[in-house]
């Protein structure tokens, strides 16, 4: 039954002019935010780790599978996450692209294993592993640790700034925020992309722009993937820097299908069902890792889209993946993106990455949590510091050193701290 607040249902298919157009503004939501992970992955380890033709098709081909998983009863949309740009740089530099690849692997294996045990035993369990007070903190750090990277793109460092870096950086950042805040319909949703197209124009006018690997670059081109056994041999030394991050990313998962429930007066949780949903992005992330690209998750851009334009189609989402893949396979127009000036970059992570943080805190206004209970400031502190301050647990394996840090060491620090600190000990 059609829920009356939607223009179109979950399985409706719409005529084929506003198919394709419905279709493109979802790719222009995911757009922005999937090239810059591979470009700030790459920004930080200084090298080529993740590319973005390879991040374009697998978030495409990796929604056609989760289409698939949900037999069609789910408007998502899969692509590349925020969370795991801090630990795929810091498992590039423990064991090079096969540590990297290794353990988004491993992400997607567990999220199949998880999704087993939920159709077997339900997902209570769930909840209590990962109630707010671990997830709000989780997704702060996720947020901060990255604004160092925003503040050396824009070149807000010791020693001096170039004054043309920091209008670009600037122009891009109000741009963005007015757009944000002021514009209306699809406008509203890119407001990314509307801050880094008046960087870029403005980066131009300065002569900041190469323009000579757009050039050379051929007009189609097959993407760079990255097979195991074939580029890379697998390699488990960074599997406790990534995997942990999967904590985060099963939260967002089950936030967004919360928030689609809602949207199309359908209880994606129980039809589907978590087992399902969870089974696709686990799939979806196992073969974008197996061909070379970051994690796929569940994109807010793209619910957002739904929620604005109350079009829930599954086909629309899926014809999306299909443009995703085909725009992988041009170069020249993926090359345009490489030539962008780090400042643009650095003044829209401003933004973006503070948007992330803030929503962590949303995450604890949101659900009330009490910080007069000493046990929530327990856990919330310990897992800010640990993720912040540079906390590094080293174990000595034979020849191999297998490191927790950061992030991932405070996601788990965080679920035992929650798990061994009961409510009623801490009222006490």
């Amino acid at each position: 039954m059609k829920n009356k607040q939607l223009i179109m249902d979950v399985n409706e298919k719409p005529k084929l002019f506003k198919w394709i157009i419905l279709s493109i503004q979802h790719v222009f939501a995911m757009f922005s935010a999937t090239i810059l992970v591979p470009i700030l992955v790459n920004s930080g380890a200084g090298a080529e780790v993740l590319s973005v033709p390879v991040a374009l098709f697998a978030a495409g081909f990796g929604t056609i599978l989760f289409l698939i998983c949900t037999k069609g009863k789910s408007p998502t949309f899969l692509g590349s996450s925020f969370a795991y740009i801090t630990p795929i740089i810091a498992a590039y530099m423990i064991g090079g692209i096969g540590a990297v690849f290794t353990g988004i692997m491993s992400v997607g294996l567990i999220y199949m294993l998880i999704s087993l045990i939920i159709k077997m035993t339900g997902n209570n369990w769930i909840n209590k592993l990962l109630p707010p007070i671990v997830v709000g903190p989780m997704i702060m750090i996720i947020g901060l640790s990255l604004s160092s990277s925003a503040v050396s793109q824009i070149g807000l460092v010791e020693g001096g700034f170039d004054l043309k870096n920091l209008i670009i950086a600037g122009v891009s950042f109000l741009v963005a925020v007015l757009v944000s805040l002021r514009a209306k319909g699809f406008l509203k949703i890119i407001p990314i992309l509307s801050g880094i197209a008046a960087g870029y124009t403005l980066a131009v006018v300065f002569n900041m722009v190469d323009f000579s690997l757009l050039n050379q670059a051929k007009y189609f081109a097959i993407p760079n993937f990255k097979f195991p056994f074939i580029h890379y041999n697998l390699n488990f030394s960074a599997i406790l820097t990534i995997v942990p991050i999967g904590i985060v990313t099963l939260a967002e998962h089950i936030g967004d299908q919360k928030i689609l429930s809602s949207i199309i007066g359908k209880d994606i949780l129980k039809d589907p069902g978590l087992e399902r949903t969870l089974l696709g992005d686990g799939v979806a992330t196992f073969f974008s890792a197996f061909m070379g690209s970051s994690d796929t998750t569940t994109y807010g851009e793209n619910v957002s889209v739904v929620g604005m334009t109350k079009v829930a189609s599954v086909w629309v989402i899926g014809l999306a993946a299909v443009f995703s893949i085909i725009l992988a396979f041009f170069s020249k127009f993926i090359v345009l993106f490489a030539t962008i000036p780090a400042p643009i970059l650095g003044g829209i992570s401003i933004l973006l990455f503070g948007f992330i943080a803030s929503n962590g805190i949303k995450t604890l206004v949101d659900n009330k949590i009490d910080f007069s209970n000493m046990r929530n400031i327990v856990i919330a502190s310990t897992m800010l510091v640990l993720g912040l301050g540079g906390a590094v647990l080293s174990f000595t394996n034979g020849n191999a050193i297998i490191s927790v840090s950061g992030m991932s060491l405070a996601a788990i620090i965080g679920v035992i701290l929650n798990l061994l600190l009961p409510e009623e000990r801490a009222e006490a």
